[in-house]
């Protein structure tokens, strides 16, 4: 598994298509898998918002940039906060039905998003409204519960007893573990830099990857930073008197992630994780981000493991409110939980996000000698995805 470093909303990877990233990570996890492109025989792709203008061949153009055969079909992936995860879950399914190497890949450019009418196909009448609008903004809006995805996290605080303050100290603490990770350089075997390069393939026309001038590569995360209590109380709530800012919100970023999914033996370098199980649930609209707690509870269920046999969990932060409320429904052991941060601190270009959790995750029970990890988000729209993982190299 592979990521380009999380870049803030327009930032150094702005003008970049999310195919072009998504180019860069699928070529970086085959190189560091030393995996043949001839060998993949099924790419999955996500991407969430309609970035450039050829998005609909996103995942087609990505296998075929990262010289996978003309042969080979590839799929568009959609679950929204869920596309990450929902990625590997369907390279299992397809490892079951007889494929042997499986790509998958999630990007997003959030800064692309564009500014975007759904209603003058026929031209603009005189006085009537133009209907130009921000889909990035538009889109955190769920018609179906009435309210935006804030809001939804609002309505967990409220529902949880979560005041300002528990939710700003998780906030907190996700900036300064991430930071900390960072300085540390626990990341940069996640990250696989992004560089001005042409991005060629016999019998297609060639792409490229441009950086602002004077940018010569982006070789990390840039949203973590220094901060303290002081500063996130001083940031104004988004909806008057509640809980949740800027601050203790993901951040918006750009960015792509790589897995390579294949058959243990089929292995030819050691796995960094074995894929158990998956489960999807649906949760009310209004409640959305409380779906990690019950597709956690069902993945559970389903093993036959006991929560305190997860020695690991790492849930996206899409809000403080939301992971507290989840935190807490489940009755987890917090010091097990993003312990090296999580998407206030780092991010979340959501098609991206779940391989990510779980690429952090494997990590992290390779590194402890760790047997079992869970990683899940929450889903716009009311609904939650977990990811049962194991190390394949624990030895009790």
């Amino acid at each position: 598994m592979v990521r380009t470093p999380w870049v803030d909303l327009g930032g150094a990877l702005a003008a970049i298509s999310p195919i072009d990233l998504g180019i860069q990570a699928g070529r970086a996890v085959l190189a560091r898998a030393a995996a043949a492109p001839q060998a993949v025989d099924s790419v999955l792709a996500g991407s969430m918002a309609q970035a450039s203008f050829d998005a609909y061949m996103l995942p087609r153009h990505v296998g075929l940039y990262c010289g996978v055969p003309q042969a080979v079909p590839a799929l568009a992936v959609q679950r929204i906060c869920g596309t990450g995860l929902e990625l590997l879950r369907q390279a299992g399914e397809q490892l079951r039905s007889g494929a042997r190497q499986v790509l998958c890949v999630g990007a997003e450019s959030m800064s692309r998003n564009p500014i975007a009418a759904y209603e003058h196909r026929g031209g603009f009448r005189l006085g009537a409204p133009v209907g130009f609008k921000d889909f990035l903004w538009e889109a955190l809006y769920d018609p179906a519960a009435g309210v935006d995805m804030i809001g939804t996290a609002e309505n967990l605080a409220r529902a949880y007893g979560l005041a300002r303050e528990t939710v700003d100290a998780w906030a907190l603490r996700s900036h300064q573990r991430a930071l900390q990770a960072q300085v540390q350089g626990w990341f940069d075997e996640e990250i696989v830099s992004v560089t001005a390069q042409a991005l060629e393939v016999e019998g297609c026309q060639p792409r490229g990857i441009a950086l602002p001038r004077g940018v010569s590569e982006v070789s990390q995360d840039s949203h973590p930073r220094p901060t303290d209590a002081a500063a996130l109380a001083r940031l104004r709530p988004v909806h008057a008197g509640g809980v949740q800012t800027a601050g203790n919100s993901c951040a918006v970023v750009d960015g792509a992630a790589a897995a390579l999914v294949t058959r243990y033996s089929d292995c030819t370098h050691p796995p960094l994780a074995r894929l158990l199980m998956a489960t999807a649930v649906g949760v009310p609209p209004g409640l959305m981000g409380i779906g990690p707690a019950p597709a956690i509870t069902l993945l559970l269920e389903r093993s036959g493991l006991r929560l305190e046999q997860i020695d690991r969990l790492e849930i996206n932060e899409a809000q403080a409110a939301q992971v507290l409320a989840v935190a807490q429904a489940l009755e987890l052991d917090v010091d097990k939980l993003n312990v090296h941060g999580g998407a206030i601190a780092l991010g979340h270009p959501l098609a991206a996000t779940g391989l990510r959790l779980v690429h952090t995750l494997a990590r992290q029970l390779r590194d402890g000698n760790l047997r079992y990890g869970i990683a899940a988000a929450c889903i716009g729209g009311g609904q939650g995805m977990a990811l049962l993982i194991e190390n394949p190299h624990f030895v009790a």
